[in-house]
């Protein structure tokens, strides 16, 4: 029987497929609509011979896969951002890079991305958007301080602006205009903070039933919070080979390209995850603060490096820790993340 591949090119309203088979030869290709019985229709009598579906990676791409892989297709991830094409090709369009998909993966050469549990990816997501709700309260918060500092000459400390509602923060102020604007800015702070108070109750019952959020709670600087995003951003810990690789993934690691010691550019710094990179740096800033190992080793970096390395530096070793955490299921230990401390202490003892 022969083996065929097929490759979609994802788009907002159509799906372009085309079809190979094992050695190369262009089988069927469609132009289709963003309808998943037609997709499958088209499909339908490929699927015995069907060995590999590869699907963009784009913004909409979760149907599709999660519809494919529910009518027992073979699908895989294409990572687009890996993929690069003969820079030389004269003509391109959506047929030719859907042939271009199907045709790496008859090679297996094709960079896929990892498919994250559907089950546990609307509570992944929802937890994005609570960061989102909570960007657009701070910023609120600073417009309301603004405000004050403006017409009072006055500082407005956080904590009392959060004891304020509507009616304490319009008599701020006299004029009728800064009364309204007050309130309205009052008003959005409250509904965005039950908000967030409702998607933190959610997600904080998903991720407990977690095997890896107990562990990640005993890594310094890591509360509540900052646990549920790495436990709910990660999915599954074993698709990281290594420490080094999550770390990458994770962006606390240089994007340096070095040839005989000298900089010769970038890679880019954009690839990995940027919810998972914010948590390691928030974790970091707690932990100098809070945890005396952390504010050790981060005292020592930042009179070599400087503040903003140092920080990096620290939610690089996070990451690594978390892990371990995560891959041996075993709670932090000082002494192996910091084992120049642990030395420095038991030369003085």
């Amino acid at each position: 029987m022969r083996k065929l591949m097929a490759g979609m090119d994802l788009h907002s309203n159509n799906v372009v497929a085309g079809i190979v088979d094992q050695d190369g030869k262009r089988i069927a290709h469609q132009k289709l609509d963003c309808d998943l019985g037609k997709i499958i229709a088209f499909l339908k009598p490929f699927k015995k011979e069907l060995v590999k579906i590869a699907v963009e990676s784009t913004f909409n791409w979760y149907w599709l896969v999660d519809g494919l892989k529910a009518a027992s297709y073979p699908v895989v991830l294409a990572n687009p951002a890996k993929i690069d094409q003969y820079s030389g090709i004269k003509h391109a369009d959506d047929k030719n890079d859907a042939f271009f998909l199907a045709e790496l993966c008859r090679l297996e050469i094709l960079p896929t991305g990892y498919i994250y549990d559907p089950e546990l990816r609307p509570v992944r997501d929802l937890l994005r958007r609570r960061l989102s709700l909570v960007h657009q309260r701070t910023a609120l918060m600073l417009s309301f301080e603004s405000l004050f500092a403006r017409t009072t000459g006055e500082k407005m400390g956080l904590g009392r602006l959060k004891k304020l509602d509507v009616p304490a923060a319009q008599k701020l102020y006299d004029h009728p205009a800064n009364q309204l604007i007050a309130g309205v800015q009052m008003k959005h702070i409250e509904q965005l903070t039950e908000s967030i108070e409702q998607i933190e109750k959610v997600v904080i019952k998903a991720a407990k039933q977690l095997p890896y959020y107990a562990k990640l709670q005993t890594l310094p600087g890591v509360g509540i919070i900052l646990g549920i995003t790495i436990t709910m951003e990660v999915g599954d810990i074993k698709r990281f080979k290594d420490a080094g690789h999550f770390a990458s993934y994770c962006r606390t690691v240089d994007s340096k390209c070095l040839s005989n010691g000298k900089k010769k550019g970038e890679n880019n710094h954009k690839c990995g995850n940027k919810y998972l990179a914010w948590a390691f740096v928030e974790g970091a800033n707690f932990a100098k603060r809070y945890d005396e190992d952390c504010r050790k080793w981060y005292d020592r970096k930042a009179a070599k490096k400087g503040t903003v390395i140092a920080t990096k530096a620290l939610a690089c070793k996070l990451a690594k820790a978390a892990w371990y955490l995560m891959t041996q299921g075993v709670d932090y230990d000082r002494n192996r993340i910091f084992p120049e401390l642990a030395g420095a202490l038991s030369k003085r003892r």
